[in-house]
């Protein structure tokens, strides 16, 4: 087989993961503009999923497929959102978001083999203090915005998440594994 057939069988199964890191991506661009109050965004409630998908992604297919829908959904996803978003929170968006999967992504695979919930958690704690210091800080230093407890609290809410998404990554895993009863993750 080809390399070209089998770049393009690996790009057309991860589709539907780089869709739905783009469509996180630019809901949650949209949505940060949109503080609750003093400590949250509804940004906050979108963006989490971002590190849902890629581990999934990275359970399923490895590492590098994990890396290949970041890049592409990032590419998506940003030149959607330089059309909703300000072009500050675009740019401060896409530094975060491209470090904070990285790290989430190698992270992730480190810690794979051990037990099924420690990879996830960890990678996504990691990752969600990594964004949230880059994009608050890109993103709204300097500005009226309150961002230093918008960015506290939105990091407070991305934990809270990572621990709540633990159990739809455990339930999604044999439909992404391919498994009925889930095979060992």
């Amino acid at each position: 087989m080809s390399d070209t057939i089998l770049k393009w069988q690996i790009l057309r199964r991860l589709w539907p993961a780089m869709l739905a890191m783009a469509a996180v991506v630019v809901s949650s661009n949209w949505l940060v503009q949109f503080p609750i109050n003093d400590w949250l965004t509804y940004g906050a409630f979108t963006y989490p999923l971002a590190f849902l998908v890629s581990e999934l992604t990275n359970r399923r297919a490895g590492p590098q497929a994990a890396r290949q829908v970041a890049w592409l959904g990032f590419a998506l996803a940003i030149c959607v959102s330089a059309q909703l978003a300000p072009v500050r929170i675009a740019a401060a968006s896409g530094l975060a978001f491209l470090c904070a999967q990285l790290l989430d992504i190698s992270v992730f695979h480190r810690l794979r083999r051990q037990s099924w919930w420690r990879a996830p958690l960890i990678a996504s704690v990691l990752a969600s203090i990594l964004d949230t210091a880059i994009f608050f800080s890109c993103a709204f230093a300097g500005t009226d915005m309150p961002w230093l407890t918008l960015a506290a609290g939105d990091l407070a809410f991305k934990l809270t998440m990572a621990i709540f998404l633990l159990m739809p990554f455990r339930l999604l895993l044999p439909m992404v594994l391919g498994t009925r009863t889930g095979a060992s993750p």
